[in-house]
């Protein structure tokens, strides 16, 4: 295996989630190239970084919303030039669009011979999810499995709806858990604990008495954040803080929700940060309330750091929560139901450590060690089907 392509939607993503996947296969003697729309910068990436690494960049017009047809197409006949270009033995798409759109394109420049492998990080169609989202979604993924070598899921749910496709011919179909969290990166104590807690509340001057409530990840309607701050509403508690770690379309409409339920000054958001773990060790517990994920890699960085979650029931969270155990579960709307759990974790302290404790144990089967492991052995099994013809 010699030249490896990496498509993805979202720029910043190999950076964010996939350096250890460009180490494996920098270990296995590839040569790699990246593909993304450099202009939807939803993680910070250091372009300079990844070229000092040997990753040769290329800019597509993907788009992540599937309306913007005349974009993807594009993007389409932009790979399948990268793909002759490069002379491409593997491609590996992420993210939905990028899977289709990659996938496509490795079938039309067939020639090439190059073996593709698709990580699914969250199917659309899930139990629970809208009919039209099985509609739009399920016959596409049935259809483009044929095309693909190796299937990747990162829940249970996904790896057993993965049976329902017909894979290429001798295609494998691999779970891993998630794109693999840092854990020591993340733990108490790895140098942190209390006087880390209050060096860090000290900075961002978070009182002594302030129950704060963090959450990470892109500010979009699926992750949910207003259910967080019309909870808070609700219990009209001026010692409840929330603070939001991330950027996104939804930051401006969240200000001010905020302003309107008459919590702004309850309210911080801090955009894209590099010091998470950190950041982490000023919360006394962390939100996760998704409409949907595929996992929750913000949420398993937060139990590493022994925080305890209050989290949506979706497929994704069902992978590690336990309500009671390591957190609060609430239904995905339930204003009530969210600030019963925010109202049981702030008046229970003891609970909290306890939970801390039990999210640090759970959080160790996402490590990275384990998804390396795993990923290690697909890209050395690949390469040696390389070796035969398609």
């Amino acid at each position: 295996m010699k030249k490896v392509l990496i498509v993805t939607t979202i720029s910043g993503f190999l950076a964010q989630f996939e350096m250890n996947d460009v180490d494996i296969l920098k270990n296995l003697g590839c040569e790699i190239c990246y593909a993304s729309n450099f202009r939807n910068p939803v993680y910070e990436s250091d372009h300079g970084e990844l070229k000092q690494k040997g990753i040769r960049l290329y800019p597509i017009d993907i788009e992540k919303s599937p309306v913007h047809l005349a974009h993807n197409i594009k993007a389409f006949f932009q790979i399948c030039r990268i793909i002759r270009k490069e002379q491409i033995d593997l491609i590996h798409c992420h993210n939905p669009i990028g899977g289709v759109v990659g996938r496509l394109a490795a079938f039309f420049c067939r020639k090439q011979k190059a073996r593709v492998i698709y990580t699914a990080h969250g199917f659309h169609f899930y139990k629970g999810a809208p009919w039209v989202n099985w509609l739009a979604y399920f016959p596409v993924e049935a259809l483009l499995a044929r095309l693909t070598d190796c299937l990747i899921t990162i829940n249970r749910e996904d790896y057993a709806r993965s049976f329902s496709f017909r894979l290429k011919e001798g295609g494998m179909r691999v779970r891993i858990p998630g794109v693999g969290v840092c854990t020591k990166r993340f733990s108490k104590e790895a140098g942190k604990g209390k006087r880390a807690r209050e060096q860090m509340r000290g900075r961002f001057g978070i009182g002594e008495n302030v129950f704060y409530i963090l959450s990470v990840g892109e500010l979009n309607g699926n992750k949910n954040h207003e259910v967080i701050l019309r909870a808070m509403a609700s219990l009209g508690n001026p010692n409840i803080h929330y603070g939001i770690c991330g950027r996104g379309k939804r930051g401006e409409s969240l200000r001010k929700l905020a302003e309107e339920l008459g919590i702004g000054s309850q309210f911080t958001m801090f955009g894209f940060r590099r010091d998470i773990p950190d950041i982490l060790q000023c919360a006394d517990c962390f939100a996760f309330p998704s409409k949907r994920e595929g996992l929750g890699i913000a949420a398993i960085e937060a139990m590493a750091g022994g925080i305890p979650l209050i989290t949506s029931d979706c497929r994704g969270t069902r992978e590690y929560m336990e309500d009671g155990v390591t957190g609060y579960v609430c239904k995905k709307g339930s204003v009530e139901e969210y600030a019963r759990a925010i109202s049981c974790m702030m008046e229970d302290a003891q609970g909290r450590g306890r939970m801390g404790r039990e999210c640090m144990e759970r959080a160790k089967e996402f490590d990275l060690a384990e998804t390396d492991r795993v990923m290690r052995r697909v890209y050395e099994e690949l390469a040696e089907r390389l070796r035969t013809p398609c």
